[in-house]
């Protein structure tokens, strides 16, 4: 399933502090002139109890921001969600700010899709981007 509509992903866990993640991306998407669409990729488990409440949170701020919550069970969270982000048009993820390791969601995500640009929000809710270029020849 594709959808021709430009979109903007928030890529959130099952923190709380994701809403300013959700927050972020409703604003470049508004900019954009895009679909919202938040993203939350779980490895597959037995209890989700412990998490319900902030799933639900989330998914109260993504109703508030117009977009609906996707959650995906999956091992292979960066695989799902270069998936998620192909068949929903995207044009940019937003995401917390990586954790720095060469085997964090972020940098596994990014040697999946290099042409995906990424805007990165930290606890402080300062906001990096790391936009795609392309090289011209001459």
């Amino acid at each position: 399933m594709y959808n021709s509509k430009r979109s903007v992903v928030a890529c959130v866990t099952s923190q709380y502090e994701c809403d300013r993640i959700i927050e972020t991306a409703e604003q470049l998407a508004q900019e954009l002139d895009c679909e919202l669409h938040v993203l939350s990729v779980l490895m597959p488990t037995e209890n989700y109890a412990l998490i319900s409440d902030q799933l639900e949170y989330l998914n109260r701020v993504s109703k508030d921001a117009g977009a609906d919550m996707t959650i995906i069970f999956s091992s292979d969270a960066p695989g799902a969600a270069v998936k998620f982000t192909k068949e929903n048009n995207a044009v940019r993820i937003v995401t917390g700010l990586h954790d720095g390791g060469h085997e964090s969601f972020l940098v596994k995500y990014n040697r999946l899709a290099p042409e995906m640009a990424i805007t990165m929000v930290d606890r402080d809710r300062n906001v990096y981007t790391m936009d795609v270029h392309s090289s011209c020849t001459v």
